[in-house]
């Protein structure tokens, strides 16, 4: 079981490492003070998304709307 989880474990892990990399700039300099609440700074910068860097925008432009993640992809 565990080894069916690990794949997407890893993706999630990548990708995240490429969303903080993209935004920790814009972070630091418009939700400062949220810094290190997750979930603030998230709130923070989907508040302020019009100021973010256009690479770290990119991130908050493809969530779905209720903050779910979007279902998988069926090949």
């Amino acid at each position: 079981m565990f080894s069916t989880l690990a794949p997407a474990h890893a993706e999630d892990d990548s990708l995240r490492q490429k969303q903080t990399q993209a935004c920790k700039g814009d972070a630091l300099k418009l939700c400062a003070l949220a810094i290190p609440n997750e979930k603030k700074i998230t709130a923070c910068m989907e508040r302020k998304k019009d100021k973010l860097s256009p690479q770290c925008r990119a991130f908050f432009e493809n969530k779905p709307a209720g903050g779910k993640k979007a279902p998988a992809k069926k090949h």
